[in-house]
């Protein structure tokens, strides 16, 4: 099954255009915050794994 170019941009558009006025800055400050907060989790626990596994090679 193939889909028409424009019927799949108009589909999208027009979801995206029926989501944006049911955002509200509140989402976007949380969202925002939150991902942050992934971004820095993550990022300690790589450098603690990456840290753990060079101490189990010297040994």
């Amino acid at each position: 099954m193939t889909a028409n170019n424009h019927t799949l941009m108009g589909t999208a558009g027009g979801t995206f255009l029926s989501i944006v006025p049911n955002i509200h800055s509140e989402d976007i400050a949380r969202t925002v915050i939150l991902a942050t907060v992934g971004a820095i989790v993550s990022f300690t626990i790589s450098l603690l794994l990456k840290s753990l596994q060079k101490k189990k090679h010297r040994k």
